[in-house]
Order: C-alpha cells, then structure tokens, then sequence
C-alpha cells in the first residue's frame, strides 16, 4: 500500500519515502508518484532499474507560461543525485518539483534531492539543487515555495514591455554556416516576426556540425529552449529554416508550444496583407500546398466533421476527410489561379495594342519600390517600414520630359529563399514581369547585406527565366549613406544609379536614363522596320 494523500505543503512524507523505498528495493525497479497541489497522489509510476515513463499528461493543466501542477517523487537504486533525465522530465513536462529518494542496501531511504525551475535571473541558472540527508530532515514548505516561484516567473513576464495584443516568440536556428552569416539571417527572421505584429522576447542559435535530421535541437538544447519559454512567457517557436512534417511532429511531441517555420511565418504575413480577391487567392492556394503534407491528427487547422453525402464513407478517419476537403479546395483556387491568368493576359494584349512600353520594379522587399513608384508618378500607394507591405500589384502612367510615356508596375518584393509554394501561387502576379520591357532592380544600399538581397532577387529573376530582360539597377536610400565616395565607385562597380526615392530631384537621371532606353529601342524598331521594307521591295 502506499500513501493516497500527502500533507499539501509537504514535497513528501517519511512514511510515502520509506513505501516507495521498500518497494524499489524489492522489484529492483525505480518507483515514482505524480502528486498535485492537494496532496492528492495521482500517478504510481513503476519503471526499471534506469528510468520511468512518464504517462501522458495532456489532461492537467497545460501553458507555456505556468508550472504544471505536479511534482514527481521516484527512488533511485544506485543512490544518484538528480540526473540528466530527471531535469529533461522536469522542464519539457513544466513540473512544479522533481525529488529523487536514495535507496540504500538496506531498502530504506536515504538521501533527497530536489529539482524545480527558476524564474528570469542574472546568473542565467535554470533550476535550482537542493539536497537533504534523510526524509525526516526536509524543513522546506512545497506550497509556498511554489506559489512564491509562480509570482516570480509572473512579475518577470509582466516587467518586460511589449504590446499586450502581440504573440510572444523566440526565434531558434540550428546552423552550419558561419556566425555572421547565421546573425544576419537571424536578424531578418527578426523583421519578419516584427511585420508579423509578433514580439521577439529572444533568439537562440545552436552551432552543430552534424544537425539532428529528426529533432533539429540537441535534447539539452531543447531543455533549454523550453526553460526560456517558461522564464520569459514565449507560447511561440519560430525556426529559420524550413521544417518538415516529421520534424514538427518530432518537436511538438516534446514541446507543449506551437512552432512554426520561416515559410509559414512568411505565408502568415501574405495572409495578412493580401486585400485584393487575387491576392487573397493566390495566398490561400500556398497556404493550403503548404499544409497539405503537414495534416496530422493532432492537427486542429482543419478539425470540423462533415456529415451528409460524401461525407460518410465507410471507415473515412477525419484525417483522411480533411486531407480531402484541403485536395478539393486546392483544386477550386488553382481553376481560379487559371482565370486571373486569362484575365491578366487579356489586358496584357491590351496594353501592347496601346502601345505602350512597360516597366516593372523588382527588388528585395523594403527596399522602396512602393515610395519610388508615387514619388514617379505622383501617387499615394501604401508605404510602409515594414518587409512584404505590398503584395498587391499596382500599374501607374510615367510621363518623360520629351512626351514619352511608359506603364510602371509596383511588384510584390522578394526575399531570401522566398518559399516554392508562394512563386508557383503568385505565379500569375508574377507573370507580369515576363512582359515587362525593362526591370528597375531596386537595392537599399544603406543596408549592410545589400549585396547578398541583390543576388537573392537576381537568383529569383533567373528562376522565373526573366533575367534576359534589360535591366537597370537602382541603389535606393543614398541620403542615408553614410560615404559618398564609396557610394561613387560602387555605383561604377555594379554600373548603378544612385537615387532616393523620397526625393524627386535625385530620379531626373533615372528617368532621362529610362527615357534614353525607350527612345533608342524605338529607333532601333523604326530602323529594323525600314529594312524590312526595304528587303521586301
């Protein structure tokens, strides 16, 4: 028999220590109990001479910024300290205490050792290590200990000053590359979660030169990962990179926090920005391609029952029917995709017929394609800070000083391994761009790796096999450079014009520039023209 009910301030009592004791020492097997905050003993735990399993837990109270509830009290045979298990139970299960009682030789107890978490600190400790020389001894008070530690982890969270209305986030990555490289990537996974409206509370990296194909993290690492969600009150994990569905399984089973990756985070900002029908479409369709492989039963995305026909088939699980219904949609938005694609080619034939040159702007997102195409043409486009405020295409009238005119489009920006799903649903947006007579590449040049955002969009040009299409390339924000002589030979280097946006004056060489352009290609025609004619008489 063994102790139902233990005293609520008590961790244990010396006569549940000597049960469990007595019986570990007889089977030859670790014993635990789960207990709450009652005292109530809710989990007699039998193991091995290694370990225990913990049961599942899903039915006690659960949060990425609160304790658990239950604290765990098992016997170790070979009289250890509190083990690397122990503090992996004790943190990804949020326990409130881990104590191990030292079975001697004789099957008595002997020796605790305590465990529990620590709030926020200086130090950066974790837990905290408590040792007693016999149950008897222990004089520390469970409940207040506790609910001292929750007011902590508590006032710790609310000090930090963020908006109440923003999801709370730490940004992981598991790299091989160089530090540098790994920081500036982190850096703008950090701007992504910032025009997400989410609140970065830290960023962890983990250098490895073998990275773990199933968990990603090393098993400590994710101790430590979810003791700083704990201490910081983070309910989201953001990686950057992207995770497969085996891989968000994987971690989801270990971490009671919803984790994303860089392409979801991505697809989230699209989702919320696309106001046009098309836009919303195209949005929807890589949304759903993305989910389709990641459908799982734990998954509640798409978690309604169907009922009437074609929705009782006979032993049709609701995985399977949300798998369907994700299939079928997909197949209605991609039929969708393909009139918007007539559509714009119909007006595309228009345009041609208008004769009309076009130009597309094309460049990383932020980099001030929005600001470049109203102050051209004197409009009032959104414009914001903030990477991927445009998403919906937007067509302008451009009048050069010799009466020339040309359509200038504002295009949806790119980034750095932009995901697959997004260029095939924004394929019909995008498509804009092979029609184009000429490309602004637009580079923030105040931006310390714009070098590597200018070969992200020309990789990206070259994969929509556009890349044939002239091009000038347009080094934005040169007030806020800070040397302008380098700014000079970079420009002779990438044969750029240097320009700011904001400022009207500073495009008059940019315009005369596109101007040139059109004017030559329209004697060049007139030219070729003549020739014809010429050869046919």
């Amino acid at each position: 028999m063994y102790q139902r009910k233990i005293p609520s301030n008590h961790v244990i009592t010396l006569e549940a220590a000597r049960q469990i004791a007595a019986i570990s020492s007889e089977t030859k097997r670790q014993v635990g109990v789960l207990i709450d905050r009652r005292g109530k003993v809710t989990h007699v735990i039998i193991g091995d001479h290694q370990g225990l399993f913990i049961p599942d837990l899903s039915g006690y109270r659960s949060s990425a910024t609160r304790l658990r509830g239950l604290r765990l009290v098992h016997t170790h045979l070979k009289q250890e300290v509190i083990t690397e298990d122990d503090l992996t139970d004790l943190s990804l299960l949020h326990l409130d205490l881990v104590a191990a009682v030292a079975v001697g030789k004789d099957g008595f107890p002997g020796k605790v050792f305590f465990a529990h978490l620590l709030p926020d600190n200086i130090h950066h400790e974790q837990w905290s290590l408590i040792e007693y020389s016999h149950p008897s001894h222990i004089t520390l008070d469970f409940l207040q200990l506790i609910t001292s530690l929750e007011e902590e982890f508590d006032r710790k969270q609310r000090s930090r000053k963020f908006d109440e209305a923003w999801e709370r986030t730490i940004l992981l990555s598991v790299s091989q590359k160089p530090g540098p490289e790994t920081e500036e990537s982190m850096d703008e996974l950090e701007e992504l979660a910032h025009s997400c409206n989410l609140t970065v509370l830290d960023k962890i990296i983990q250098y490895r030169s073998r990275v773990d194909s199933r968990h990603l993290l090393g098993r400590g690492k994710i101790r430590e990962v979810v003791i700083r969600s704990l201490q910081l009150g983070a309910s989201l994990l953001i990686f950057d990179c992207d995770l497969n569905p085996a891989q968000i399984k994987s971690l989801t089973d270990q971490i009671d926090i919803k984790v994303i990756d860089r392409t979801q985070l991505i697809l989230d900002i699209f989702a919320q920005r696309a106001n046009s029908k098309e836009g919303k479409v195209q949005v929807e369709l890589a949304q759903l391609k993305y989910l389709l492989p990641r459908l799982a039963t734990k998954n509640t995305a798409m978690s309604r029952l169907t009922g009437g026909i074609g929705g009782r088939g006979p032993g049709e699980t609701k995985l399977e029917i949300n798998r369907r219904r994700v299939r079928d949609r997909i197949n209605r938005l991609e039929k969708e995709i393909r009139l918007l694609q007539q559509r714009r080619g119909i007006k595309r034939k228009k345009r041609k017929k208008e004769g009309l040159p076009v130009v597309s702007i094309v460049g990383y997102t932020n980099a001030g394609k929005s600001t470049l195409l109203n102050t051209l043409t004197r409009s009032e486009v959104n414009v914001e800070d903030r990477l991927f405020a445009t998403l919906d295409p937007a067509s302008r009238r451009l009048r050069f000083p010799k009466d020339t005119e040309a359509i200038i489009t504002d295009t949806v920006g790119f980034i750095r391994d932009l995901p697959q799903d997004l260029v095939n649903a924004f394929r019909a947006t995008l498509e804009e761009l092979s029609e184009a007579d000429l490309l602004l590449h637009l580079i923030d040049i105040s931006n310390v790796n714009f070098e590597k955002q200018m070969e992200a969009c020309e990789k990206i040009l070259s994969d929509l096999e556009i890349d044939q299409i002239p091009r000038v390339r347009v080094f934005n924000k040169e007030d806020i450079f800070p040397d302008k002589a380098a700014l000079k030979k970079l420009c002779r280097r990438y044969d750029a014009i240097s320009v700011s946006a904001t400022n009207s004056v500073t495009l008059i060489a940019l315009t005369e520039k596109i101007e040139a352009f059109f004017l030559k290609q329209k004697v060049s025609k007139t030219a070729l023209l003549q020739m014809t004619s010429l050869v046919q008489d």
